[in-house]
């Protein structure tokens, strides 16, 4: 099969970065889908891993985000049979989507939303499974429109998971929902995701956040450069607020700035279920079959930013450079071999 890897870990520019290989099929057993790869999209965590773990030589492969169609499963499978069209973010421990073929657990997998062609479902899974477990599970958010549902900040509001979690919070809750956005382009993109008020996280945030809740918010969503923004949303937090985080800040937090408050700090990670096979694991089949409906009922919306073109080294060298300048809006995608 035709799969791009990575030998070692250099920067995006290095010529070697990225490579065009050939690799043998894998084969599917147990509770793996084996999956023909239609379509991918980039995240941080792709970029991460390039980074920080170095393979000495080897073939590794990136890639949490696919969208495809099943041609084999394996002899615990009872959720999808070949033929079937799926979308899911796969295993931190695993082959990544970089590839035509690739094996992921069924428990990790949903049905494709029949509305979307394969391009723009890549787009959701990573981060339609980050965003509403941080919102329902990690943050206990109720579904529901209550009218004292109260109000949610979201730190990063125009990148991959910023765009779902506006979406979620907006459509299935009765939260007042604010994003952060610093450019015309980023600001449009979280309007339109459905943000009732939108903040320059280049400026400072309390001041802002409080002109539009003066008690302060009850929850806020750090997706990124958590470090920079930590003190601010110390002070914008109503007492007993929530603080949900899902970046990796560059520098320590202190959490007993939240004692005062009585604050919460909740981290997410979408691995963690597959990672350590947790008894909830097909929770995520549930959550993306769910996140399906919802796209197929017109409630929920893709987040695809651009498609970059065909599945190969040069044009996720483009990706992995767009995703870490910082300043892409929506998802970056490829499509096809």
């Amino acid at each position: 099969m035709k799969a791009v890897a990575y030998r070692h870990s250099l920067p995006i520019e290095h010529a070697d970065s990225l490579l065009d290989v050939t690799l043998p099929d894998p084969l599917a057993s147990g509770h793996d889908l084996l999956v023909r790869v239609a379509a991918i999209s980039v995240n941080p965590v792709d970029t991460k891993v390039r980074r920080r773990v170095d393979p000495q030589g080897k073939d590794k492969l990136l890639g949490w985000d696919a969208a495809g169609t099943v041609v084999a499963v394996g002899s615990e499978v009872s959720l999808f049979k070949p033929g079937d069209e799926v979308y899911y973010a796969g295993s931190i421990d695993r082959a990544g989507s970089y590839a035509e073929l690739q094996l992921v657990d069924e428990r990790i997998v949903g049905h494709k939303p029949q509305s979307l062609g394969f391009a723009e479902a890549a787009a959701l899974p990573l981060t339609s499974i980050t965003a509403w477990e941080l919102l329902f599970d990690r943050l206990g958010v109720r579904l529901g429109k209550p009218a004292d549902a109260g109000s949610l900040l979201i730190v990063g509001g125009a990148g991959g998971v910023g765009s779902i979690a506006t979406q979620l919070a907006r459509r299935l809750t009765g939260l007042t929902v604010i994003t952060s956005a610093s450019t015309d382009e980023s600001r449009a993109w979280t309007r339109a995701m459905g943000a009732h008020h939108v903040v320059n996280h280049r400026e400072p945030l309390a001041a802002q956040v409080k002109a539009i809740a003066p008690g302060g918010v009850d929850y806020v969503m750090a997706l990124t450069h958590t470090e920079q923004h930590f003190e601010e949303i110390v002070e914008l937090l109503a007492p007993q607020g929530k603080l949900g985080c899902i970046d990796d800040p560059a520098k320590p937090l202190d959490l007993s700035a939240l004692k005062r408050k009585s604050l919460s700090f909740h981290w997410e990670s979408m691995f963690t279920r597959s990672s350590f096979q947790t008894a909830d694991m097909i929770g995520q089949h549930r959550l993306l079959d769910e996140v399906a409906s919802l796209v197929d009922a017109g409630v929920l919306r893709s987040t695809i930013g651009q498609n970059l073109g065909p599945i190969n080294a040069a044009n996720l060298k483009r990706a992995h450079a767009l995703v870490e300048s910082a300043r892409s809006v929506g998802k970056a995608v490829l499509s096809g071999f």
